[in-house]
């Protein structure tokens, strides 16, 4: 009996050694068993400690604002294994319930962009931009059934900065092109790991309890929608006593089915009114509260007033100049915005501008146009880069010279150059209705070409060969 007993002892050991290593995560499961966690938890530990600790470092090494981030992005990864750890010894909760326990991760992806918005005059913006771009990856954990290609898509939100930073810095700091690497490294190896363990959605728990949110949930941020409101008590059971008498005298539902089944008969108990009884041939008896004695007729209620939206808060324009930045914002309807007086190392940024129009006088180093709508311009000479960002129908015209154009998330954009910037780069992304028009003969005129929207793409044996499509304009 000793040898047998030994021997289910050894048995029950091994197969809960195989639980825990089974399917992602042990058959979704992968509960605790003597103090460790599952396989996929563990995996996603080997993500901490590896490309994220890697790029926690090179930030603090960098320090300020991007470190600030890093220890945002450091929280994020904390709350999100905790989701993870719940996953593998819990089943899935309700939607409501499962609202809740992600909003510590929706938490730290609306600060982490919050700050970026806070700091846009910070020299590290394009790292902060590059972070919050693509830090809503973090909510991978509550996408279905694709939740490999979303990261993918987020990382590539993030390439327009990072490239920026890598051009910035290429040959002056290799830190903070170590810091894209390892920034960059963090999310493709994510998409490696929900490839191998949560390939359709995160993997829950076939057994164990159903999840629940352990702690008061963190009020809701923006974008992380709260928990719905509890639904209503449910129905009285109709087969059950009327709750007012128990079961004391007749069920009133009885009287109701019976005067139902009379048919044609049912107005047979009706009592009859006389002339004398009728109001609109009595117009004394209007009056007279007690006449009626059923419920009153419907009657459209008085209509209120439209409650009036919310006002939006106007910001007070600016144009000024704060240290080596020309600072253009909430301009509205003003077609004689002007700046003279630049020196090279000066930038001008843009910022929410509508129906109006910039001219820059001089050279200076570069012009950025942000969230800009139906606003142009007009300037001399650029030595670095002239970049559109999440702008509407804008128009820039070159006086001078300027060797790159950036367009990104842009749509309608008509750039007019001269003839001394026609060897001009216009880079664009994620853009629509572009249009370079460069000049045409000694009088002023410009012919028109549209810049390519369409693609295709084919395997040409050894790599991908992209060209524009006929109809990319």
């Amino acid at each position: 009996m000793d040898q047998l007993a030994s021997l289910v002892q050894r048995l029950e050991m091994a197969v809960g050694r195989v639980e825990s290593m089974s399917g992602p995560g042990g058959s979704a499961g992968g509960d605790v068993s003597g103090g460790a966690v599952s396989a996929f938890v563990e995996a996603f530990d080997v993500i901490v400690s590896g490309p994220v600790a890697q790029y926690l470092s090179l930030s603090q090494k960098i320090g300020g604002d991007v470190q600030k981030h890093a220890e945002m992005i450091k929280q994020g990864f904390s709350a999100g294994r905790q989701v993870l750890m719940k996953a593998s010894s819990c089943q899935k909760p309700a939607d409501s319930a499962l609202k809740t326990i992600l909003q510590p991760v929706c938490k730290i992806v609306e600060q982490v962009q919050t700050f970026r918005e806070q700091n846009r005059t910070s020299q590290l913006f394009n790292h902060l931009s590059a972070v919050s771009e693509s830090v809503p990856a973090l909510g991978w954990i509550a996408v279905a059934p694709k939740p490999g290609p979303y990261v993918k898509e987020m990382q590539d939100a993030a390439m327009f900065y990072t490239n920026r930073v890598l051009k910035d810095f290429k040959d002056k700091d290799k830190t903070h092109v170590d810091w894209v690497k390892a920034y960059l490294l963090i999310w493709t190896d994510l998409q490696t790991y929900i490839k191998q363990h949560h390939t359709t959605g995160l993997s829950w728990s076939k057994t164990g309890p159903v999840a629940s949110a352990s702690a008061a949930p963190p009020s809701a941020p923006a974008g992380c929608p709260p928990p719905p409101p509890p639904g209503p008590p449910p129905p009285a059971d109709l087969g059950g006593p009327c709750p007012s008498g128990g079961d004391s005298g007749p069920d009133p539902r009885n009287a109701l089915f019976a005067a139902l089944n009379k048919g044609s008969d049912i107005t047979t108990g009706l009592k009859h009114v006389s002339d004398d009884q009728k109001t609109h041939k009595n117009p004394g008896l209007r009056g007279q509260g007690a006449v009626r004695t059923g419920p009153k007729p419907f009657a459209s209620p008085t209509p209120r007033p439209a409650a009036s939206a919310t006002p939006t808060q106007k910001l007070p324009p600016v144009l000024e100049l704060d240290g080596k930045k020309w600072k253009v914002e909430n301009q509205e309807d003003n077609q004689n915005l002007l700046i003279n007086n630049t020196e090279l190392k000066q930038v001008v940024y843009a910022f929410k501008c509508n129906k109006s129009t910039l001219t820059v006088k001089g050279k200076l180093n570069s012009i950025i146009i942000d969230n800009c709508k139906k606003t142009g311009l007009v300037f001399d000479d650029v030595v670095g880069i002239v970049e559109i960002i999440n702008c509407k129908d804008v128009k820039i015209q070159v006086i001078g010279k300027v060797p790159t154009i950036s367009i990104n998330k842009t749509d309608g954009c008509h750039v007019y150059l001269s003839k001394d910037s026609l060897s001009c780069e216009i880079v664009s992304a994620k853009s629509s209705e572009m249009n370079i028009l460069v000049p045409k003969g000694e009088e002023g005129d410009f012919a028109e070409f549209p810049v390519p929207e369409q693609f295709k793409t084919v395997w040409d044996g050894k790599k991908l060969a992209t060209t524009a499509t006929e109809i990319a304009g």
